[in-house]
């Protein structure tokens, strides 16, 4: 049987040079483009890292938490008894002295009460003599039997009833000086003064505030802390006041106060509702940079710790299972190491366990790596990128 072939349309014959003229064309430069095959065996290349090797160090204990500053004094002046305010005798927001006067009431209607309380005393005093000579005559007229036994006994009554009316007179002129005494009001301690609620003019009743004043030297500090972590800063695990060393005090820009402070004050039970405990701290304000009201950090020192390793911040990963930092092992390959964590340190984290000397920590490229991948460590401002050193000057000819 003979086949015979089907002879190709004209515009598809001649189309077929060009056709395998450009499969050729193509062939080549897809040969000359494509990328290199990876590192023999398609082993994945080692990414570099930096990374810190791992000593052991003293770091000093602490606890932070939000404070308030406070006037080692604040105290509220009040006016101890009524009447129209005739003069303001202070600067407001001056320092004051105990015992400076600040107000002057109107000290007419207590003299005035002054001396009708002396009249009285005198008037008490005068039937008290005539009491005590009745009951003098009265005694003789008994002895003769001129007079009744009742007789008698109502004078001496009438005689003891005039010394209590003197007494009570006396009392009543006591409380008068002490009215007029009042009438000027004066600082009770030594401080700053505050703005005057009251101006001239103004009737004040008794127990009215009028001013205030805040002693700035010492300043006081107070915080609350949870007490776990007092516990978790405390080297001995038990947190006790006396192993406390110091408080410093971080100002809200950020700056450390020059001065350290002491503990004054701690409470005797953790709040039932917070679970926390109160604490005071104490510093020196001789020149008044601290201002009551202030909102600081407060920061208790509470003793060292030895043998702990720093790691920075960001190299510590806080996964569901703790914290965990990545290593790199003898091997050079990305090893996670759980660890415990303590208290920060500046930029740092203190690692309490988990780490030994001479561990690598890696500090940079945490996203890129994965456990068991192989990596290029080296030490921070080394490795790729790094600024080589400066060459050493030529010596300067003679």
């Amino acid at each position: 049987m003979t086949v015979r072939s089907t002879p190709l349309p004209r515009a598809l014959r001649s189309s077929l040079p060009v056709i395998a003229l450009s499969a050729l064309v193509l062939s080549a430069c897809s040969g000359k483009d494509q990328p290199p095959a990876g590192p023999p065996g398609g082993a994945m290349p080692a990414l570099p890292v930096t990374v810190l090797e791992m000593k052991p160090t003293k770091v000093e204990s602490n606890v932070e938490a939000v404070a308030q500053t406070e006037g080692a004094r604040e105290v509220e002046v009040r006016a101890r008894v009524g009447g129209i305010v005739m003069k303001r005798l202070f600067e407001e927001g001056s320092p004051v002295k105990a015992g400076q006067p600040l107000f002057q009431l109107d000290k007419a209607p207590f003299e005035v009460a002054v001396a009708q309380a002396r009249a009285n005393l005198a008037q008490a005093k005068a039937r008290a003599e005539q009491a005590d000579r009745e009951a003098a005559r009265l005694k003789g007229l008994l002895a003769e039997q001129a007079i009744s036994q009742r007789e008698y006994d109502t004078a001496g009554s009438d005689k003891a009833a005039a010394l209590a009316a003197v007494q009570s007179a006396d009392a009543a002129l006591r409380q008068a000086e002490l009215n007029l005494g009042w009438s000027t009001v004066t600082a009770p301690v030594a401080g700053t003064s505050g703005r005057a609620v009251i101006s001239e003019g103004n009737l004040v009743a008794t127990n009215s505030l009028v001013t205030s004043v805040v002693q700035l030297n010492p300043m006081w500090v107070r915080f609350s802390v949870s007490e776990a972590e007092l516990d978790a800063a405390t080297p001995s695990g038990r947190f006790k006041p006396q192993v406390v060393r110091g408080v410093e005090l971080i100002l809200p820009d950020g700056s450390t106060y020059p001065v350290r402070g002491k503990l004054n004050f701690a409470a005797s039970q953790v709040s039932p509702t917070l679970g926390t405990l109160q604490l005071r701290g104490e510093f020196p304000n001789p020149d008044g940079a601290l201002l009551p009201g202030q909102f600081v950090r407060a920061r208790l020192l509470t003793g060292d710790r030895d043998g702990v390793f720093l790691v920075p911040q960001n190299a510590v990963i806080q996964s569901d299972k703790g914290a965990v930092v990545m290593l790199a092992n003898a091997d050079n390959k990305v090893e996670p190491r759980p660890v415990k964590t303590g208290q920060w340190s500046g930029k740092d984290w203190v690692i309490l366990g988990g780490l030994k000397a001479g561990d690598k920590v890696i500090i940079d490229n945490l996203i890129k790596t994965r456990p068991g991948a192989p990596v290029a460590p080296h030490a921070p401002g080394e490795g790729p990128g790094a600024k080589p050193a400066a060459a050493p000057a030529a010596p300067a000819k003679g």
